[in-house]
Parts: structure tokens; sequence; C-alpha cells
């Protein structure tokens, strides 16, 4: 335990993560804890990393994969009896910190309930409170003790609203090499060397790739027309995720596209542009050097309701455009992500080098910055807390 401020011999963490990224960190957190206090335990919602790292499960993860204002209405009561089961089962158990990753449609209500009970709360992964709703961050700072937050711009945000923050950085950004390797790539992937690779990432929910799968192969439809040599490579994040993706395939008769199970990383590394939607893939696309498009498509609904009312106040939603402060990529919205136009884009990345160099050299710039020892870092602020409060 060197370097660590705990020196309790017990550590009891709860913590949850309802999607396929959170799992990923909530992994990584795990580790980086037990790496300091060996007599670690943990429990939660958890994917299978989590379980892998050791967290002892009171539901699975993908209970809690919904998303959207008016998607989730149906699965409402459902996850409202999921909630109150958890608040009382982590209640039980007395744990030093509850830490809920990402998902905070529900981590925060969760936090809330045990927040009110005396425990330590933690939120890993801001809430993009900076763009949506901003109003909610003093709400969050009567429920949260300490937001962990992966992007620099964040931490500032919160500077000022009586809520501790700290910026971890990213860990895709310490996992990631800083140059990628597309040969040993496209090898694994069994893919030519010297081909024009696109990648399509539709989403790691349901909903996403429901929306988005036809019009991610329309557009390899349209590429394919104008650009015969193409190869397409499409990752998917789960089982549920892939039917639904080889079901839309089935619609385009001649389309070949080559669908792996995970690999992610690999296939984006393979690529030479990507159509990605918006999310955390974003990101990884831009730590793996791969120009991209990225689309966001919710349920009408939805949609119209954040039309209407202006609760979108971020200038982009795309995270390299974010990141970067300025629109680096191509980002579609809601009618605007058509095949056409996905498609449109897409080439205008393989036929001007001299724009994907420089978008190259960009993403280069943002990755060094989020490259900080993220899992790590987390890991020492949670300690410090629980060591604060114990004191």
């Amino acid at each position: 335990m060197a370097g660590s401020p705990l020196s309790a011999p017990r550590l009891r963490v709860a913590i949850v993560a309802g999607e396929s990224s959170g799992d990923t960190l909530g992994a990584a957190l795990i580790e980086a804890l037990r790496a300091r206090v060996p007599d670690l335990e943990v429990f939660g919602v958890a994917g299978p990393k989590m379980r892998a790292a050791g967290c002892e499960l009171l539901a699975d993860a993908h209970e809690l994969s919904v998303m959207g204002l008016f998607e989730v209405l149906p699965h409402l009561p459902r996850l409202l009896r999921l909630r109150s089961r958890l608040a009382a089962q982590i209640a039980a158990r007395a744990p030093d910190v509850f830490i809920g990753v990402d998902y905070q449609q529900f981590n925060l209500g969760l936090a809330r309930r045990l927040k009110r009970r005396g425990f330590a709360t933690v939120q890993y992964v801001s809430p993009q409170v900076w763009a949506w709703r901003q109003g909610r961050v003093r709400r969050m700072a009567a429920t949260l003790d300490l937001v962990l937050c992966l992007l620099p711009f964040e931490q500032r945000f919160y500077d000022g609203a009586g809520l501790a923050a700290e910026f971890v950085g990213h860990p895709l950004a310490d996992r990631i090499p800083l140059e990628p390797d597309q040969g040993a790539a496209r090898a694994r992937l069994l893919l030519p060397a010297q081909a024009t690779v696109v990648a399509l990432l539709p989403g790691s929910r349901r909903g996403e790739v429901e929306r988005l799968a036809d019009d991610f192969l329309g557009a390899a439809d349209w590429l394919r027309e104008r650009r015969p040599d193409l190869k397409f490579v499409a990752p998917m994040a789960n089982a549920a995720v892939r039917g639904i993706f080889e079901r839309a395939l089935a619609r385009h008769p001649g389309l070949e596209v080559r669908v792996t199970d995970g690999g992610a990383e690999a296939a984006l590394t393979a690529a030479d542009v990507a159509l990605v939607a918006s999310g955390t893939a974003t990101l990884e696309t831009l730590l793996c050097k791969r120009p991209m498009v990225v689309a966001y498509r919710l349920g009408g609904p939805t949609a119209a309701l954040i039309r209407v009312f202006g609760l979108m106040k971020a200038p982009f939603f795309a995270q390299p455009n974010l990141l970067a402060g300025r629109a680096i990529v191509p980002e579609l919205f809601q009618e605007a992500v058509t095949p056409a136009r996905l498609g449109a884009e897409a080439l205008g990345w393989l036929d001007d080098e001299s724009r994907a160099a420089a978008a190259r050299e960009e993403f280069r710039r943002i990755h060094e910055r989020l490259r900080r020892g993220a899992s790590e870092r987390a890991a020492e602020a949670v300690l410090a807390l629980i060591d604060r409060r114990r004191a």
C-alpha cells in the first residue's frame, strides 16, 4: 500500500456500472484499489470485466442498459424497484464508499439515498451537466462527496459549485498506445495490408444499434458503389447488439462486412476512417488516431424535447470536438444521419490525406493530455476520501 493514504485493514466498496464502457472503467478501478488494499471487498452491479476483477454481483449491468428520456419509460417501474432493492442491500452491508460509474440517471438517485444514510458517495465519470441542464450541479453537490472527471474541462465546470472534483485522465488513454500499429491490427483481423478499411461502430446499446445500423450499412453500400475496393469491419459490443446488426446486414444483400465480437480497438486501429455512434467509442476512435464521422440519433420524442426546450448547452456533442474546442470531426444529429451524408463525410476523409493527417496530429495531442494514470489516480482519490472520513 505504498503511496496510499489508507491504513485500515478492511475496505468495503459498493460500485454500480450500467453499460460496457462503465464495466471497463469499473474493472480497472477495482484492480487499482486492490493493488493498494489487497483485503478488498467489492459488490454491486457489474458486467463481465468487473466480475472478473472480483466484484460480487448484486445485479447484472445489462439490466440497466437503457437510454433516452422517453425510451426509459417502459422500463421505469423495473428500474425503480431495482434501485430500491440495491439501496437496501448496499446500506445493509455498510460500505466505506459507494461509487457510481457513469450511468448518472440511475446512479445519482442511488447515491442520493445512500448519502442520506451517511455513506460516502462518488461519481466516476462526470455527468454532462456542462452540456445538459446545468442547474443539476446544485443537486449533485448535495448528493456527492466527489466527482472523478475523465476530461479536463469538466473539473473547471465544478470550480465554485461547492462540489469536489478531480481530473484523473482517461483509462483508455493509458491503455491505447500513442502510436497505433495498423499493420498488426489488420493481420489480427485478416484484412489485406494495403486495403482501404472502414470501421462501423453503431453503438453498444440495443436502442442505439436499432436506430443506427441500417444507416451505417446504407452508408457502406453508398461507399461501395463509389469505391468497390473498400473493406468493412464492425466490432460488436455484445451478443444482443450483434444480433440486431446482423439482421440489418441481411437487408443489404451483397454487402460484405467482417463482424467481430468485441475488438473495437483492433478494428479502429485497422481502419482508415470510422462511422461511430456518439459516446465513449468516439474517444476510443480518437485515441486510435482515426478520422471519424459521429452520429447521434435519439428516439423522436426525446430529440423533440431537447430541441424545443434548448436542453443542449454545449457547442458540440462529439467528444473529439469538445476536447479540441472546435469542430474537427463531422457530427450528425437525428435526421441528418442518412446513408448518403454518412458516406459523403467518410469519403471526404479518404479523399483528403492532409486533412486526415492534421486530425491525427490533433488527436495525438489530446491523447497525451488524457494519459495520466487514470485508474491509479481515481483509486488514490477514493482512498483519500475514505481516510478523511475515518479520521
